[in-house]
């Protein structure tokens, strides 16, 4: 078999074995605590929350991350983008099925912004029909609003009730481990669909 061939059939499989796996994008601004999430949630998914241990260091993502989940005997590919990349999101919109959306509850100043970017996801043509959550992180932390003052704050009912796609919306804290159990089992049920 000739070479050029040989890459055309070896790209021709890297490409179906892309399509036939779920890709969930990971958006939100520069410090909310995305690569924390992957990190933990890869270690859950491995070993389960008794050997969680402490939180690993992290440095803020500057390009994306690709973290690979195996669920329910099914793969998800977890896509992070830097939240410095925000003007060049919606290049992969296309390719994803499902959109985890972080917020760092604990930091007031960015919370406008942060609605604005999810105004700006939601209203993507490529992602009408994906599956959302929104995760208000950083729930251990003194400072941080409550889920009922967070809720309020981006005006949750009046997004969901206009919004095409279906939403779900969690309080996590990605540092102790509180809810990343919930968020795997969001994951898991929307890759059986």
């Amino acid at each position: 078999m000739n070479y050029v061939l040989a890459q055309a059939l070896l790209c021709l499989c890297l490409k179906t074995e892309m399509s036939s796996n779920e890709i969930c994008l990971l958006l939100g601004a520069t410090g909310v605590g995305k690569t924390l999430l992957l990190k933990r949630l890869q270690k859950l998914s491995l070993h389960g929350l008794g050997e969680l241990g402490g939180p690993p260091s992290t440095l803020p993502t500057v390009g994306t991350n690709l973290t690979d989940l195996t669920l329910k005997k099914k793969k998800v590919t977890l896509r992070e983008l830097g939240g410095c990349m925000g003007p060049i999101w919606p290049s992969y919109f296309k390719d994803c099925s499902s959109v985890i959306f972080m917020v760092d509850s604990a930091n007031i100043a960015q919370i406008s912004s942060s609605c604005v970017q999810l105004l700006s996801v939601l209203s993507a043509e490529p992602l009408q029909s994906a599956s959302v959550l929104i995760l208000f992180n950083k729930s251990d932390l003194p400072c941080t609003l409550s889920l009922v003052e967070m809720k309020s704050l981006f005006r949750m009912d009046d997004i969901i009730a206009s919004a095409p796609q279906p939403i779900t919306t969690m309080e996590i804290s990605a540092r102790s481990g509180q809810g990343l159990q919930e968020v795997l089992s969001w994951l898991e049920s929307i890759i059986v669909k």
